[in-house]
């Protein structure tokens, strides 16, 4: 096994990216786009709206008829039919006439504006007549395709899907949508201490916490996780679990690949495979390892907790995203401002990524360091809101500004 010097997480992020396959297109239908990301723009199908209509219930008529009207001298029109939505008035509206209209409808031929209902009376002072007690406004119709322009493109290619994403794509016109289809990631967990919760512990065991956190990272990231069955500190024992891995796009391991006489994951992919980085220099999440094993990426995390979930977000993201084609920023490169509200401690040679409490005030964000930063607090990632990036021997004082990754977006 060669010595690895330990390379800087931004080097290891672009490394990581740069072996990511382009994943291919599928369609599916909207109700089932949900959390997808775009493979192509859609532009839309139709203008929206696709006439002028109305935007609130009340009269449409002519500016020019109403001009003067007020509460203590309204105008008189004659009401010469109605428009609900869905139902256009056929006719057209001259001098002196209205047609009753409600929110969403058809504006009339010969109509430029609206009078609102409570600005109204009828019937007026004649039967089939209503006063008007202000004037007609044209700011109340909307006009054709002020929404949406037939051959527009509003959504574009690498954006994740969300609720408004997919009213407007139904808006547009489009009951199906190209989206890139899921990345299938293996997910193995080790170590002769690890068993199933639910089962009692016996001296020195620990729970699978690494496998659930990292399963609902995985789907939060759009992916699609195989479960392997879960692997003893034992060689055979590792190479079995991965024949089973099946047509997967990465295999994503926890344990394993650090410097002790136990880590296989490590001899593993230092004997039969190619080693691509080992060490990078982060705390915590330092023994993480990316290479191939006959063709497939391997990324090993490190057992401890919150490194497993600190390394996935910097590395294992930076895989998936690409390859899904993300238009947004990385998590890693997706830095945001904020003021230190306590000291956060430098690691001399290793950028830190702290666990910090976000608070949010009138003058901006402010960032706090949970008191116990070790690797085994697993709890600690409940409680932060934030990872505050400490460079290298550069440690941060109360007041100063910092970088920060918000963890919130990228945990759901």
């Amino acid at each position: 096994m060669q010595a690895h010097t330990p390379i800087p997480p931004s080097e290891a992020v672009a490394r990581v990216a740069a072996e990511a396959p382009t994943l291919p297109s599928e369609t599916v239908a909207v109700d089932d786009a949900l959390g997808r990301i775009l493979a192509r723009d859609v532009a839309s199908l139709c203008d929206h709206p696709s006439v002028d209509n109305s935007a609130l219930d009340g009269y449409a008529c002519r500016v020019a008829d109403t001009a003067g009207a007020a509460p203590r001298s309204p105008v008189r029109l004659r009401v010469v039919g109605e428009a609900p939505a869905g139902r256009p008035f056929a006719g057209r509206v001259e001098t002196g006439e209205a047609v009753r209209i409600f929110t969403g409808a058809a504006v009339p031929a010969g109509a430029d504006g609206i009078v609102p209902v409570e600005a109204s009376r009828e019937p007026g002072h004649e039967p089939g007549t209503v006063e008007v007690e202000r004037p007609a406004r044209g700011e109340d119709i909307r006009r054709r395709g002020q929404d949406l322009v037939d051959g527009q493109v509003y959504l574009a290619s690498g954006r994740r899907l969300d609720a408004a994403a997919l009213g407007l794509a139904t808006g547009m016109g489009h009951a199906r949508l190209d989206v890139r289809r899921r990345p299938r990631v293996a997910l193995l967990t080790t170590g002769d201490e690890v068993v199933d919760s639910g089962t009692p512990l016996q001296r020195g065991q620990v729970y699978d916490s690494n496998g659930a956190s990292l399963a609902g990272l995985l789907r939060a990231a759009g992916a699609e996780v195989v479960r392997l069955p879960r692997v003893a500190d034992d060689p055979a024992a590792l190479e079995r679990a991965l024949e089973g891995a099946g047509e997967v796009d990465l295999l994503l391991t926890s344990g394993g690949v650090s410097m002790g006489r136990y880590d296989h994951v490590r001899d593993l992919l230092f004997g039969r495979g190619t080693v691509l980085f080992w060490k990078v220099a982060m705390k915590p999440g330092g023994p993480a390892l990316f290479g191939r094993l006959e063709g497939l990426p391997v990324l090993g995390l490190p057992g401890n907790p919150v490194s497993s979930m600190v390394v996935f977000l910097v590395l294992g993201r930076a895989f998936l995203d690409t390859a899904l084609g993300r238009s947004d920023p990385l998590p890693y490169l997706d830095r945001r401002r904020a003021r230190a509200g306590s000291a956060f401690a430098a690691a001399e040679n290793k950028e830190t990524l702290a666990r910090a409490r976000l608070l949010r005030g009138p003058e901006g964000s402010e960032v706090r360091a949970l008191a116990n930063q070790s690797s085994g607090v697993l709890r600690s990632m409940t409680e932060a809101g934030a990872l505050v990036l400490v460079p290298p021997g550069r440690p941060i004082a109360p007041g100063d500004e910092v970088e920060m990754m918000e963890l919130a977006p990228h945990l759901r």
